[in-house]
């Protein structure tokens, strides 16, 4: 199993990472990163909107880890989108961060004013070309928004970062991304924890002797997608990235997807409360 996706630059990012949304600044966000990269994740995945880009970047440079070796995401603020503020920002996260780079920069949610979109991801292209984010992407970006950017962006977006788990496998948007030539990426991947709770899910990991969240981690990789477990909780984290060491049969593949209930449990983007619709000016 291949530990990592091509991005359509050629970047290399991995298939499992960490992610660190409701990980709280301080120790616990420092010590569950650090144990992670202890553990052999080379992905963390952050935000703008945790609060806690310096507590990944203390843990990242107390690793004792090579920069290159690490794969950083960061996401730009949802309340701060707009092309100066997309800009400005970017450069207050790598602040925060103790970086000069972070590997993917994602707009974090999508507003319902395509021009906006267009505007922030015109930054989002400038700041790629100058180097200081390695690959570009969008989180929570539905098809509808993705048509209205693809039609007047220079760069494809490289990366889109959604909620998918078990019942909720967004299939028709996978085929889409897959035709565009954008990887995609999972959040919440065990659904809230209504996965721990499912017992076709237990049945499968008892025949593995694996963990349910080993399970979904790699129901998820063996569709070629990235995969962000979250947790502050040291062994979990470290069992969480057991995930290497089998496979799951086509019969099983096919089980899990059939746990589809297209039942969304964050934000629907087309719906989002916080997504504002004019641009934030700096």
């Amino acid at each position: 199993m291949e530990k990592y996706v091509t991005l359509a630059n050629g970047l290399e990012m991995p298939m499992v990472g960490l992610g660190t949304f409701k990980a709280e600044d301080g120790s616990s966000c420092y010590n569950a990163v650090l144990a992670a990269l202890k553990a052999g994740y080379r992905h963390i995945d952050t935000a703008m909107g945790y609060g806690n880009e310096e507590s990944v970047g203390k843990a990242i440079k107390d690793s004792g880890l090579s920069r290159e070796d690490i794969f950083i995401t960061t996401k730009l603020f949802p309340k701060q989108i707009g092309y100066k503020s997309a800009k400005y920002n970017l450069h207050e996260s790598l602040k925060r961060l103790g970086l000069s780079y972070v590997d993917l920069y994602l707009i974090h949610w999508p507003s319902a004013n395509a021009q906006v979109n267009t505007h922030t991801w015109q930054a989002f292209e400038e700041l790629y070309e100058a180097g200081l984010c390695k690959a570009i992407g969008v989180s929570n970006f539905n098809i509808n928004h993705l048509d209205r950017l693809l039609a007047s962006c220079r760069i494809k977006p490289m990366v889109n970062q959604v909620e998918l788990h078990p019942y909720l496998n967004q299939k028709p948007l996978i085929a889409y991304l897959q035709n565009e030539g954008i990887a995609v990426e999972s959040y919440g991947p065990f659904a809230k924890g209504m996965v721990f709770e499912d017992q076709v899910l237990a049945d499968i990991a008892k025949k593995y002797q694996k963990s349910v969240a080993n399970i979904v981690v790699r129901w998820g990789m063996q569709k070629g997608i990235i995969m962000i477990p979250k947790s502050v909780t040291i062994n979990r984290i470290i069992a969480n990235f057991d995930v290497y060491s089998f496979a799951l049969t086509e019969e099983d593949m096919k089980v899990i997807d059939g746990l589809n209930l297209g039942k969304r449990l964050y934000t629907d983007p087309d719906n989002c409360p916080f997504c504002p619709t004019t641009e934030y000016n700096l």
